[in-house]
C-alpha cells in the first residue's frame, strides 16, 4: 500500500535512504560520500524545505520504500528515492513513481548521481529522458540547492512535459 509518510515516519525513512544509498559507496565521487549518507538533520531540512514524502507499506513489515516531491517554482521535482535493499527489484519504487507521477500537475525533473547507472536505467524505463550538459547545470542551481561538485556529478532526468515546453526556456539555460 502506498500512502502519505507523517513525522512518525521519520526514523523508517532515515533508516531506508541510509541502508538503499549503501549502493553508492565506491561509485560516486569519495568527495561526495558520507556516512551516514543522510545525517538526521539534512533529512530534516529536506522536509522542512517541503519535500513531502510518499512510503510503499507492507502489512507486517511497515515502510519498505519512500519517495519525495516537492514542488519548486515551475517544476516538480522527484527527491529520495529509495527502497530498502532486500526489496528492492520487486516493483516498490516503479509502484512509488507512478503513484507520485499521476499527482504531478506540472514538469517534473529528476537529479541524480551519474554514476548511478542502475537509477538512471529507471527513469529512463518511465518515460524520462536525460537534459544535456550545460541545461542539466543550470538546471540543478536553479531548482535544487547542492554543491558545484554535486552539479558536476549528476545528471537531470525530464519528464515528456519538460521537454514539450520546447524553446521557452529562460537566458542561459
Amino acid at each position: 500500500m502506498i500512502r502519505r509518510c507523517t513525522a512518525d515516519d521519520f526514523d523508517r525513512i532515515l533508516a531506508i535512504i541510509n541502508d538503499a544509498a549503501r549502493a553508492y559507496r565506491g561509485i560516486i565521487p569519495d568527495d561526495r560520500w558520507k556516512d551516514p549518507y543522510m545525517p538526521v538533520g539534512e533529512l530534516a531540512s529536506e522536509i522542512a524545505a517541503g519535500i513531502a514524502f510518499d512510503g510503499y507499506e507492507i502489512a507486517g513489515n511497515g515502510l519498505v520504500g519512500v519517495m519525495g516531491i516537492q514542488a519548486v517554482e515551475d517544476v516538480t521535482l522527484i527527491r529520495h528515492a529509495y527502497v530498502a535493499t532486500d526489496r528492492q527489484r520487486s516493483g516498490i519504487g516503479s509502484a512509488l513513481l507512478e503513484g507520485l507521477l499521476g499527482r504531478a500537475d506540472r514538469p517534473v525533473l529528476i537529479g541524480t548521481w551519474a554514476a548511478a547507472d542502475w537509477a538512471i536505467a529507471f527513469y529512463l524505463r518511465h518515460g524520462f529522458e536525460t537534459v544535456p550538459g550545460p541545461e542539466k547545470s543550470s538546471l540543478l542551481r536553479r531548482y535544487w540547492t547542492v554543491p558545484e561538485r554535486q552539479i558536476e556529478t549528476s545528471v537531470v532526468l525530464a519528464d515528456a512535459r519538460w521537454r514539450a515546453r520546447g524553446d521557452r526556456r529562460e537566458p542561459g539555460l
